[in-house]
């Protein structure tokens, strides 16, 4: 799935994201998985617009990005030069991730992993990053619980008002177990004198069983260090957000 004119829209309407607690849970695996090495090498893989790209570099790591969306990696690259940070930035699905020089850390972030639709792209995204990381090197990773998808996404609706901005979100069940399907109508204004411009797209996301990543992840050849839910709770019946630290 790639973002087309949502891409130009993502940082207003997740402008209530609050990522420093994603720099943070970095820093503090890093730092409990004694990962010290002068300047990492940090692979910012699905970065969106490139907000957590920039804000790692502004960490002092060495960061490279990669996205499938040509429209999300063109918002990311004039963030970066507006920051004056050099990011280099690739368009390629992260299941065929390939030719890059090996990295410290690859993260994929922000439920980036629950955009792909199949667990054999699941387990080639999960087989190509261990061969993209240096011995020892980390993974870190997020996706959706199953709870998440079936009791706070599944057949809702969110609504956003905004002055310039607004969106009518549903969401539906999706094709396959554990699926969501989500309809989004954007209305954008561009000036105070100027009518309301609409736009829809359609986004997939599905998630699978802990168990069941846990299970691709050592296929792979990863030793598991962590899995936390909703940055450093412990996993729950009820958590949202499951967060996964792996070493190669």
């Amino acid at each position: 799935m790639s973002y087309q004119q949502f891409a130009y829209l993502y940082d207003d309407l997740m402008r209530d994201i609050d990522y420093s607690q994603w720099i943070t849970f970095i820093k503090e695996m890093l730092q409990k998985n004694e990962v010290n090495k002068e300047q990492l090498r940090v692979l910012d893989l699905a970065c969106g617009t490139g907000e957590l790209s920039v804000r790692l570099a502004k960490e002092g790591y060495d960061v490279t990005g990669i996205d499938l969306s040509e429209d999300m990696l063109s918002v990311a690259q004039a963030k970066a030069m507006s920051s004056n940070k050099s990011i280099s930035f690739y368009q390629q699905n992260m299941a065929e991730l390939a030719g890059h020089d090996p990295f410290d850390v690859i993260i994929i972030f922000c439920d980036s992993l629950n955009y792909l639709p199949s667990s054999e792209e699941v387990q080639q995204t999960f087989q190509r990053v261990f061969d993209q990381l240096v011995l020892g090197g980390l993974f870190m990773f997020d996706i959706h619980s199953i709870y998440k998808m079936e009791h706070i996404f599944m057949d809702q609706t969110f609504v956003s008002n905004d002055e310039d901005i607004s969106f009518i979100w549903n969401c539906y069940p999706g094709q396959y177990p554990y699926s969501v399907e989500h309809d989004l109508s954007f209305f954008v204004k561009k000036d105070e004198n100027s009518e309301y411009i609409r736009y829809d797209e359609v986004h997939e996301q599905r998630t699978f069983p802990v168990d069941d990543y846990k299970t691709w992840l050592s296929n792979a050849g990863f030793t598991i260090l962590e899995i936390s839910a909703d940055f450093n709770s412990p996993l729950s019946t009820q958590s949202e957000r499951i967060l996964f630290t792996v070493k190669k």
